[in-house]
This record gives C-alpha cells, sequence and structure tokens, in this order.
C-alpha cells in the first residue's frame, strides 16, 4: 500500500519476520557463542570461589558487594528485561485473535507471583512441621517463641571452612538454645534438646529441599530468558549485531553474578557443595547454546513471526513474575526487613547495601535501552 494514500496520523505496522542474519558476519556471530559462554560461566562462578576461599576478610567483603549488586541486577532484569518484552510481544499489533483481547503479559506475571508464593508457601510449611519426631500440637508451640524469619531459617553452616562467609551472606545472629529453624527451646529442657538432636537429620533435609526448590525455580526464570535472548542475537540483522552483541556480554556477566552470589549463600550439605558450582556451569551454556542453535535454524526460525512472539512472550512473563517474587521477596525483603543483623547495623553499612543494589539495578536498567 501507497504511503501517501493513507489517512493522517496513521501508523505504518511492519510485521516482518524479524530475522536478519547475514552470513558476512558469520565469524561474529561464532565468536558471541565463546565471549559469552565466558562471561556468563565467569559471573556465576566468581562469587562460588570466593565464598569458598579461606581469606575471609578479602572474600566477605566481595561477597557481599557481589550478593547486594547481584540482588538489583535481577530485580532490574525482570522488570526492564522480562517484563517490558513480554507486554510488548503480547500486545504486538501483528498478532491476531484472542489473545489480543486481554493483557495476558500482566495476568501471567500475577500468576507465577502467586504460583511462587505457594511452593513457598509449602516448602516452608513442611521445612517446619513436616518433621514427625517433634509434636507438632498447641501445647509444645507455646514452648517454642519465633525468632524474627530470616533468609535462611536461623541454620547454622555445616561448612566449618566457609562460616566466616556465611555471616555474610546470610547475617544471622543465632542464640544457642535455638532449634534448626529458628525458634527458642525452653533453656535446661534436655527433653526438646535430645528431641532437637534426633530430628536434626531430617530438618536439614527438608530445609535443603526448599533451597533447592528455590534456586531450580530462580535458574528456571533466569535460564528461559537466557535461551530467547541467544535466538535473537543469532539471527540479528548486521545493523544491530554489535551493538546487540556487546550490550549482552554484560547483560549475562550481571547476570551471573547476581545468580552466582545466591548459590555461594547457600547452606549446601556435605558432599553437595558441588551443585553451586553445577548451577553455575548450566547457566553460563544456556545463551552460547541457543546461539549456536540459531545459527543453524536460521533459515527456519522466524522471531517475528506470531508463533515466536507468543511463545517469547509466555516464557518472558512467567520468568518475570518468578524474578519479581524472588526479588522482592527472597532478596529485598530477607536483606534487609527480616534480617536481624541488618535491623541492628550501623547505618553506613546499610546505606552501602542499598547503594550496591540500586547500582546493580542502574546498570541493569541501563542496558535494557539497547536489549
Amino acid at each position: 500500500m501507497d504511503p501517501l494514500a493513507l489517512p493522517p496520523h496513521s501508523v505504518i505496522v511492519d510485521c516482518d519476520d524479524g530475522n536478519g542474519y547475514d552470513k558476512s558476519k558469520e565469524s561474529l556471530r561464532i565468536s558471541s557463542i565463546f565471549v559469552i559462554w565466558f562471561g556468563s560461566t565467569a559471573g556465576a562462578l566468581i562469587p562460588i570461589y570466593f565464598f569458598r576461599i579461606k581469606k575471609a576478610d578479602l572474600s566477605s567483603w566481595l561477597l557481599s558487594s557481589m550478593k547486594y549488586f547481584g540482588s538489583g541486577v535481577i530485580i532490574a532484569t525482570a522488570f526492564i528485561h522480562l517484563l517490558g518484552p513480554a507486554t510488548e510481544a503480547l500486545s504486538s499489533p501483528c498478532l491476531k485473535g484472542r489473545i489480543t483481547e486481554y493483557s495476558w503479559a500482566e495476568g501471567i506475571v500475577l500468576m507465577s507471583i502467586f504460583v511462587m508464593f505457594f511452593i513457598e508457601l509449602l516448602a516452608h510449611r513442611y521445612d517446619v512441621f513436616g518433621n514427625h519426631n517433634r509434636a507438632s500440637g498447641p501445647d509444645n508451640w507455646k514452648k517454642e517463641t519465633p525468632n524474627l524469619p530470616h533468609s535462611n531459617g536461623g541454620r547454622e553452616s555445616n561448612d566449618t571452612g566457609s562460616s566466616s562467609n556465611s555471616a555474610d551472606c546470610n547475617n544471622i545472629t543465632r542464640n544457642p538454645d535455638t532449634n534448626p529453624h529458628g525458634f527458642n527451646t525452653v533453656p535446661g529442657n534436655s527433653q526438646n534438646r535430645n528431641d532437637n538432636k534426633q530430628s536434626s537429620q531430617s530438618n536439614d533435609n527438608g530445609y535443603f529441599s526448599a533451597q533447592l526448590t528455590s534456586i531450580f525455580i530462580l535458574e528456571f526464570g533466569i535460564i528461559f530468558h537466557s535461551i530467547f535472548i541467544g535466538l535473537t542475537l543469532a539471527v540479528t540483522g548486521n545493523d544491530e549485531f554489535n551493538i546487540l552483541y556487546t550490550v549482552l556480554v554484560f547483560h549475562q556477566t550481571f547476570e551471573g553474578l547476581g545468580l552466582g552470589s545466591r548459590l555461594a549463600c547457600i547452606e549446601w550439605p556435605k558432599g553437595k557443595e558441588w551443585l553451586s558450582w553445577a548451577f553455575g556451569i548450566a547457566f553460563g551454556f544456556a545463551t552460547p547454546i541457543a546461539i549456536v542453535i540459531g545459527i543453524l535454524v536460521h533459515n527456519s526460525f522466524e522471531p517475528g513471526s506470531q508463533r515466536a512472539m507468543i511463545v517469547n512472550g509466555i516464557f518472558d512473563s512467567i520468568s518475570a513474575g518468578i524474578l519479581i517474587y524472588t526479588g522482592l521477596v527472597e532478596l529485598m525483603a530477607n536483606d534487609f526487613i527480616f534480617n536481624k543483623e541488618m535491623i541492628k547495623a550501623e547505618p553506613r553499612k546499610v546505606i552501602y547495601a542499598c547503594l550496591n543494589m540500586s547500582f546493580g539495578a542502574g546498570i541493569m536498567a541501563l542496558l535494557g535501552k539497547w536489549a
């Protein structure tokens, strides 16, 4: 249609397939596989490494900085890099049918947040009440006074080599007369202490299962986002490729820091520490594998097609809901509001943590201008 023949104030919508693959930059596309893999993997594994080394002063300071920076990265990723593109994809004028009759991006985000809440609720109830070796009636509850909730439930570190760093992950002060869930027991009550000792292994297993569920969900949200941006980079046109390539290197590195700092803070049981490295390595491979797939199927992959936009929009919405819940509840609330150490901390420590988190969010929000 001739644009000059359109009525005034008309908007021309370009609904092309979005595939701008050009072999002239094939070498750069291939190099992006290795560069982004290195940045992603390094970002995810560096926090874990600093947590494991014995130089407590250095590693504690760095891990604390990376943890709060990573929190900001995850929160900004949820809103800027996931919710925004999901809304754009699922409300695109190029879509047709019933999907255009409702704000599906926001609806899916809402459902994801509630699902996350229900999973978290069940995990915590199992952690506290799932032990059959301990009485759970009202009479027994009266003997226990709950402490303030915190991010790891008051649990002590199993790894003595990393105990100094554990304080910087969780900032927890424990009462010696507390059970593994942070409930005060009656001083001098040997029966309660014996019950706690007998049930500690069961409690630890339940708590670790809850932690593992949370980190699985967090990694699910981040990895699916990484897969789609890898596919997009693989078929991006030459005019936009250089900018997108550069931005995604930083984007994935910062996301890796956000994930890695949380993996480092998990209280892994003895013999399970390797899981933190495995999760970090898995994240590092997500985008490179997606780039390889995108290059191999570039002739048939159309990121601008209706099917691709719907799939991308749905998964971005799910990931956004997961990261919004994780960022606001698991990270911000647990690190600042329900954290006994942070509540009693000096103002400069709180300000430093807030500035670190704001800096991470600001950097990722800025990268959202290009990717």
